[in-house]
C-alpha cells in the first residue's frame, strides 16, 4: 500500500519532547527546540526517514520549508544518502540549485515558481501542487511530470481550511494527462477511495513522520 504513497517531511512532527513536572506534579511538555547537525532532534529525523524508507514509499519529498538555504543543504545531503542506499527516490522541494547540486534530478516547485522561472532544463521529473482544476492544464503546460492536488480532507497543516473532497480530486484525475497525488489529511484509511477517483496515490506527511 505504501508503493501509492509520496511521503513528505516535517521535521516538527517528529522531534522528541521533554517532560517536566511542576510544583504541582502534573507534567508538562516542551518541545526541545534545536535543530541542527548533531543534535538529538537531527538524529531523529534521520532515524524516521530510515523507518520511512523501509516503508518503501513511491518517493519522499524533502519539504522543510522552515529552514534556511544552508541547513536544508546539509539535511538534503545526509537524506539523499540513505534513500541512495536504500534505492530510494528523494524529491527536492523548492530549491533547484541545491537539487543541481546535490546530483538530484527530481524536484518540487510552487506554481508560482514554475511560472515565473518555468522547469530546470537538467530535472527528469518535476512537480508541482494545484488548488484548482483550472490549474491542470496550465501546470502540464508549464512541464510538470505529476501534480499534487489538495487540500482534499480537512488537516491539521491548514487548520479551518475545508478539504476539497473526493469530487475535486475525480475532477482533476479526469482533466489530467499526468499522474495525479492527492494531498491533505491523506492517510493508509482513505487511499483506497483516493485511487478510485483515478489518483495514482496519495501524498502522506504525518502518517510517514509519526511512524
Amino acid at each position: 500500500m505504501y508503493g501509492k504513497m509520496i511521503a513528505v517531511t516535517n521535521h516538527s512532527l517528529c522531534r522528541g519532547r521533554e517532560i517536566e513536572k511542576g510544583e504541582n506534579g502534573r507534567e508538562s511538555r516542551t518541545e526541545i527546540p534545536a535543530f541542527m547537525p548533531g543534535t538529538d532532534t537531527w538524529i531523529r529525523y534521520l532515524a524516521q526517514i530510515r523507518r520511512i524508507v523501509s516503508a518503501r514509499p513511491r518517493a519522499i519529498v524533502l519539504r522543510e520549508k522552515d529552514l534556511s538555504s544552508e541547513l536544508y543543504k546539509c539535511l538534503a545531503y545526509q537524506v539523499r544518502e540513505i534513500c541512495r542506499g536504500a534505492g530510494q527516490e528523494l524529491i527536492v522541494n523548492t530549491a533547484p540549485d541545491i537539487a543541481h547540486e546535490l546530483g538530484t534530478v527530481r524536484i518540487h516547485i510552487p506554481m508560482s515558481v514554475l511560472r515565473s522561472t518555468g522547469r530546470p532544463s537538467w530535472v527528469e521529473w518535476t512537480g508541482t501542487s494545484i488548488h484548482s482544476v483550472e490549474e491542470v492544464k496550465e501546470a502540464i503546460e508549464l512541464g510538470a511530470d505529476y501534480l499534487f492536488a489538495g487540500n482534499i480532507y480537512e488537516t491539521d497543516c491548514k487548520k479551518g481550511l475545508p478539504g476539497r473532497g473526493l469530487e475535486f480530486l475525480r475532477q482533476v484525475c479526469n482533466e489530467s494527462t499526468v499522474p495525479v497525488y492527492a494531498i491533505g489529511g491523506v492517510n493508509e484509511k482513505r487511499l483506497p477511495q483516493i485511487l478510485e477517483t483515478g489518483a495514482a496515490g496519495g501524498c502522506m506527511m504525518s502518517g510517514f513522520m509519526r511512524m
